[in-house]
């Protein structure tokens, strides 16, 4: 059946960054999701226009509790709303859950490589969460592109030391002191280290903007990787 729209009510709003939000919403009758998957949400105005915009979610399912990544988009017409103006204990409209080949299972056992950009790291944190709650004994590693610490999402969760959990943040613009690595893009070799592990049916994911996505996708399959192990969430 496929999916309705539903009422959801804010119940929390929390800082990632200094403008990026982790959105809690509480959605009765809300059917579960996995680990990966998205959302569309909708807004509408009291004149009836209506604004739809699809958002990641950032948790595993946890009853009616669905918790979405935002990222004001400058000049959006609903992501700074989200951020920032929507009030707590207010309703929008949620439908889902969409998306069915991005996305991670519990059943999974193999080594995985999560590969994000910028707020792509969202639906992959969800995956991280995910694996987490199960106590699997597959190892994730996480290789994560920012342009500088202060962009870093989930800094607590990613530094809290999951002995299956390997994770690398490759800064673009500015690392910190004693970091080891010039600031720049991902490169083959970060990539190379990243599969390092990997079996030969090891998924990778790999989420954020189209150019990054793609550059990604293209410097794996160089690599060697088999091009239907490589799963793809773009944005922009």
């Amino acid at each position: 059946m496929a999916p309705v729209w539903l009422p959801a009510r804010l119940d929390e709003r929390r800082p990632e960054t200094a403008t990026a939000r982790t959105l809690a919403f509480t959605v009765p009758g809300w059917p579960g999701h996995l680990a990966g998957q998205h959302v569309d949400v909708r807004l509408t105005a009291d004149d009836g226009y209506q604004a739809v915009r699809s958002y990641s979610l950032a948790a595993p399912a946890d009853g009616d509790r669905v918790e979405l990544g935002v990222q004001p988009v400058p000049d959006g017409e609903v992501s700074p709303y989200l951020a920032a103006e929507l009030p707590v204990g207010a309703e929008v409209e949620l439908r889902g859950p969409l998306g069915n080949w991005f996305v991670w299972r519990p059943e999974q056992s193999a080594p995985v490589l999560l590969v994000a950009g910028g707020s792509g790291v969202v639906p992959l944190v969800a995956m991280v969460r995910a694996h987490r709650r199960i106590a699997a004994r597959s190892r994730f590693h996480l290789l994560y592109s920012v342009r500088s610490p202060e962009d870093v999402w989930y800094g607590g969760l990613l530094a809290d030391g999951d002995p299956r959990l390997d994770v690398r943040i490759v800064y673009t613009r500015r690392a910190p002191a004693g970091d080891g690595r010039a600031p720049g893009r991902i490169t083959a070799d970060d990539l190379d280290r990243g599969v390092t592990g990997l079996e030969p049916a090891s998924p990778i994911y790999v989420c954020g903007p189209t150019a990054f996505v793609e550059a990604v996708a293209d410097r794996l399959t160089e690599l060697g990787r088999d091009p239907a192990t490589i799963r793809t969430e773009r944005f922009g």
